[in-house]
């Protein structure tokens, strides 16, 4: 008896009327399309975009080179050479994140001891080729510094929830 009903449904083409009545239901109400460039949709305050390094108000960069950002990176995407400075102190000579490789989880940000490495609020860049999501630490420095404002606002709305 069932396939009887497969066989008369399928003659009926009644899955294809269920489809082109889904379709008119949605064809004349009112669209929710948003227009990106000129508009744009809530972000939330946990966002986590492009990487940043930071550095200290008298212009030191913060990363000591501890290297637990590259050892918690499930991606293995940050690569990390360190040496000793003249005062004693160890401080990063490379710092790479490869954004092709980043699954952006925030393990790094939430690892770093200093609040070095801090993924922004920044969610428009790109690159035309595979190099030009290769961040190097000047790179990295240059968007903390361009953002600096934007990252301690946001550190500071957040620090009640951390």
């Amino acid at each position: 008896m069932s396939r009887m009903k497969e066989i008369l449904g399928s003659l009926m083409l009644t899955e294809l009327i269920k489809g082109l009545a889904l379709t008119g239901k949605y064809a004349l109400s009112r669209k929710i399309t948003v227009q990106y460039p000129e508009e744009k949709t809530p972000m939330s305050n946990r966002f986590r975009g492009l990487h940043a390094l930071r550095r200290y108000p008298n212009g030191e960069e913060r990363c000591i080179a501890c290297k637990l950002c590259e050892a918690v990176c499930p991606a293995m995407a940050i690569t990390i050479e360190s040496a000793q400075r003249d005062d004693g102190t160890r401080r990063t000579t490379r710092y790479d994140i490869d954004l092709t490789k980043c699954i952006f989880c925030g393990f790094c940000e939430e690892s770093c001891p200093v609040d070095s490495i801090v993924e922004t609020h920044v969610l428009e860049y790109h690159g035309e080729k595979r190099g030009d999501l290769y961040y190097t630490k000047e790179m990295l420095l240059a968007v903390g510094d361009r953002y600096e404002a934007d990252i301690a606002a946001a550190r500071e709305a957040d620090a009640k929830y951390r």
